[in-house]
């Protein structure tokens, strides 16, 4: 699995946003939602490798798409 090191949650909002997510609600974590799929993202910096890589998953996406959002 690639890593995905180094990404803080307001990089990582602006990618999922590029694809059609938008924040359905904001707290301790940002929820956010295409219509179909719901993520959670933490409000850490940065965001741990494994922690990203299953939302990026959870999101319908590769590792290697949600590269080339960033």
């Amino acid at each position: 699995m690639p890593k995905l090191s180094g990404i803080s949650h307001q990089r990582a909002v602006k990618a999922f946003q590029k694809v059609g997510y938008w924040i359905a609600r904001e707290g301790k974590h940002i929820t956010m939602t295409n219509g179909v799929r719901i993520i959670t993202i933490p409000r850490n910096n940065p965001i741990n490798s494994f922690t990203m890589a299953g939302i990026v998953k959870d999101a319908g996406l590769t590792t290697e798409d949600f590269r080339g959002l960033l």
